[in-house]
Parts: C-alpha cells; structure tokens; sequence
C-alpha cells in the first residue's frame, strides 16, 4: 500500500440519499460524459461489505448501452502468491492492508495498457488465488473509448492510475456489522485505510453505504 493520495476536497459537503438504480444511472452517465485519451480507467474502491464488485457489475449494462465498450477487473484476481501473500498468516491485517493486491501486475496488464498511448490489450484476471496458481485468462481488447472497471479493496493508496475514483464508505459501526465473521480480522486494516489515506477525502464520487437499500453520494455544495 502505497500512500500519498490527491488534492483533497475543500469546502463543505452535503449528504444526498439516493436510490441504488438511480446511483448506477448518475454513475454511468457521469463515465458516459468523462473524456479521456484511449480508454477510462475506473476504481470501484470499497471493502467487501460494501459489494464494490456488484456495484461494478450493474454499471456494465448502461455503459453499453451507451456506446461504451466495458472491461470489469476485479481486484481479487490480481492477489500475490500464497507464499508471499500469507508469509505472515491468514489473518493477518498488516499484510492483507500492505501486500495482499498485486499492484504491480494490475497495472502492468490493466491500467498502463488501458491508459494514454496504451495497446488496449488487458488481462482480466492474473492470478487464482484459490487454486494459487496464474488464472492463464485470455488477453481482451478494449476499444478505445471503453471503460475499464476495477473494482475491489484498498484500491485508492496512491500507486495506481485511475482517471476516476469511486470510493464506498461504511461507518465503522456498519462496516463491522456487515462484516461477515470470516473477514472480521481485516477490520484493523480498514481502520488504517480509512485514517491513513482517507479515501473519503479525495475520491471522486464518495457514496455512503451503511444500508445497501438506501445508499447517499457525498458532493460538493
């Protein structure tokens, strides 16, 4: 994990609560309208119980329909080796905060071929973390003009290079609670995410997501 994040946002900030369909259509409107050389690379920042995955997943339907090519990367397909990942345990916080994505490969194979003057040619996934071997996924085209989503934990510490971060944030009290019992030994290195780099302070949509039901993007007043 690599920290120093972005300029922060200044000025005061007001909470709008939103639906979770309306939010996938002000998200992908908002991508549909952001324009960048070759393709857009995008963070889906959020821990586990806050289904950054899903959240990807329902942006892929109204980005085509827009026009956009999409590419969905999850960043649990981009883990370390077991013998380097778990060289301190399996539940161990420090390493899961410090080690665990391999940031290197992502953007090797995503996000620098994905980027200004890039080939377009992405590998979806690198790694099975559950057999601990190379996923040996096919490498994909994307068009320039499509989106590529990489969603995930820990995304926002600085080293990697989004051209728009989408930041999910738990209240520590919901996050533990939804938390499921397995992943609870990872709290401590949200904790230190959360006041380390502060993701919260520089993403650029910021959306509060205690009740999945009932989601609040945070903005500028």
């Amino acid at each position: 994990m690599v920290t120093g994040p972005p300029a922060r946002h200044d000025g005061p900030m007001r909470v709008r609560p939103i639906s979770p369909d309306l939010l996938v259509d002000e998200l992908a409107a908002r991508l549909v309208r952001t324009g960048t050389p070759g393709r857009l690379r995008v963070a889906v920042d959020g821990p586990p119980a806050a289904a950054p995955d899903t959240l990807a997943e329902a942006l892929i339907d109204p980005l085509r329909a827009a026009g956009r090519p999409v590419l969905h990367v999850r960043a649990d397909d981009f883990l370390r080796p077991a013998s380097v990942r778990l060289e301190h345990g399996r539940t161990n916080p420090d390493a899961y905060y410090e080690g665990w994505l391999d940031e290197p490969g992502l953007r090797r194979e995503v996000l620098d071929p994905a980027g200004p003057n890039g080939s377009g040619r992405l590998l979806p996934s690198l790694w099975d973390a559950a057999a601990d071997r190379a996923s040996r996924a096919a490498y994909v085209d994307l068009p320039p003009g499509g989106v590529v989503l990489v969603s995930g934990a820990l995304l926002l510490g600085g080293a990697l290079p989004f051209d728009v971060t989408v930041h999910l944030v738990l209240s520590p009290a919901a996050l533990a609670r939804r938390t499921e019992p397995a992943l609870r030994w990872t709290l401590p290195a949200f904790a230190r995410y959360a006041g380390e780099v502060e993701p919260a302070s520089f993403a650029d949509v910021v959306v509060r997501a205690d009740d999945p039901r009932r989601p609040a993007l945070v903005e500028a007043t």
